[in-house]
């Protein structure tokens, strides 16, 4: 209907920042994706299944990692992309180190920018806020990410 305003489907969990809690925000993610197909009938692939919990899964843990106490976690939808925002205590902004295939760990962050179609980082009063954006729908292109070669 012309006019009419984008539905707004979101969900905000908030995560103790223990342990169990990667797990839990990356099930979250899944039971979201799998509500906006069932509830709202939008087409969520296998691949933005997959990646949404790959980008969770990393976000949730630099925030555990780096930031002490609670972290807040938001999936929205926005047309046909997922936001994944994450929420940390702690106002260092993260920044993405170079690729070095040497390196043992630190490539979350290079990860989530190499599958994201969108990534920002915006410092709040308090801590920051991480927001990837991930194609819902298969790229019709067959690119992974939807972006076009470099």
């Amino acid at each position: 209907m012309p006019g009419a305003p984008p539905i707004q489907i979101q969900d905000t969990i908030t995560l103790d920042g223990d342990g169990s809690c990667i797990a839990e925000a990356r099930h979250r993610a899944v039971d979201f994706l799998a509500r906006v197909q069932a509830e709202h009938g939008l087409p969520v692939s296998a691949r933005a299944m997959d990646l949404t919990q790959l980008v969770v899964s990393e976000l949730v843990t630099n925030a555990r990692k780096y930031a002490p106490g609670p972290v807040l976690l938001e999936l929205r939808i926005v047309g046909s992309l997922v936001e994944v925002v994450v929420w940390d205590s702690d106002p260092v902004l993260p920044v993405a180190r170079a690729a070095d295939a040497g390196r043992v760990g630190q490539h979350g962050l290079e990860i989530v920018m190499a599958v994201a179609q969108g990534f920002e980082v915006q410092r709040e009063p308090v801590g920051k806020r991480v927001t990837a954006r991930i194609a819902l729908p298969d790229d019709p292109g067959g690119d992974v990410t939807g972006r076009r070669p470099q």
